[in-house]
């Protein structure tokens, strides 16, 4: 019988082995912190004050954006908390909120990339309708939806939570808390919370990735018919920066399950680095992404730099 200990606190882990380095790579993460905020803050400022960004492709960027930046802010305050000041107690409460902020957003953002896909798709296949297609009130609509079904599906798994008594180990593997690591340490039945995340999963994310996958076929298509090569170039540079956000986005998603599946003999350290990248390297290279590969978003990016300028 394990001893009654529900109320004591979960305790977060840096990285193992690596403690006396903590507050070095405390400053690692600080900066990519900082980076984060300011890469997608400044995307977001861009689109809402640049009347040339309101459009339905830059208004899915702003969500992607601020799905982003949700899911820096949600992870990062506890992750530099046990780095940089070994605060390592975490209460239940914020636990089971953070691991709802962090899996809910998660899901919103392979929402997000759907929905673009969904945009370059029309505007490539039906550029005459376009705009009688993706209208303001129909992006809005989109939008709420894929916010609604990330901040839905992931609240069974999660109110669960609150009612399991916690008698095992209460020390996490991260800095952070997920729903996975939490009811590695409850004294319950936990088949539905084994089970419902692997089905959410495959009908969300999974399902997300083969639908952008064949909306990219069905462009491909498309383009290799139009007879000028410069047409062909114009519009696959449409969809450059949307499919290395994709590839970031999933290749980590991919990369960090198949690390957990057959990664038994991979140190931990390894495990603990993929959920670091899989949470930060997308949110970091985003905001780079469109920043580099699209002229509208630079020459808006060098008109506020050169209007802060003249106004100093």
């Amino acid at each position: 019988m394990w001893p009654n200990i529900s109320s004591a606190p979960f305790v977060l882990t840096g990285f193992p082995g690596l403690e006396e380095a903590h507050q070095w790579i405390s400053i690692l993460f600080l900066a990519v912190y900082i980076t984060v905020i300011l890469g997608n803050g400044t995307l977001l400022v861009l689109i809402r004050d640049d009347h040339s960004l309101h459009e339905p492709m830059y208004y899915f960027l702003a969500m992607l954006a601020a799905t982003d930046l949700g899911v820096t802010i949600t992870t990062m305050p506890t992750v530099l908390g046990v780095l940089w000041l070994d605060h390592r107690e975490i209460d239940h409460g914020v636990c089971f909120s953070q691991a709802y902020f962090i899996h809910s957003l998660s899901i919103v953002e392979s929402g997000v990339l759907l929905a673009m896909a969904y945009d370059r798709f029309i505007a490539i296949r039906n550029p005459l309708r376009y705009t009688s297609i993706i209208t303001n009130s129909r992006v809005v609509k989109i939008g709420v939806g894929a916010l609604l079904r990330g901040c839905v599906s992931i609240v069974p798994p999660i109110v669960p939570l609150h009612w399991f008594p916690y008698c095992h180990s209460h020390i996490l593997s991260h800095a952070f808390c997920l729903h996975q690591d939490v009811i590695k340490l409850a004294c319950a039945d936990i088949t539905f919370n084994r089970i419902y995340p692997v089905v959410l999963v495959s009908f969300t994310v999974f399902l997300d990735s083969l639908i952008i996958l064949l909306s990219y076929i069905l462009i491909l298509k498309t383009v290799m018919g139009i007879a000028s090569g410069e047409e062909r170039a114009k519009a696959l540079n449409t969809c450059v920066s949307h499919i290395c956000c994709v590839l970031v986005f999933y290749v980590t998603v991919i990369g960090l399950s198949l690390i957990h599946r057959f990664g038994k003999h991979v140190p931990r350290v390894a495990h603990i680095a993929m959920s670091y990248v899989h949470f930060l390297f997308p949110p970091l290279m985003n905001p780079i992404i469109y920043s580099i590969k699209t002229k509208q978003i630079q020459r808006g990016i060098l008109h506020m730099f050169s209007l802060c300028k003249s106004k100093d």
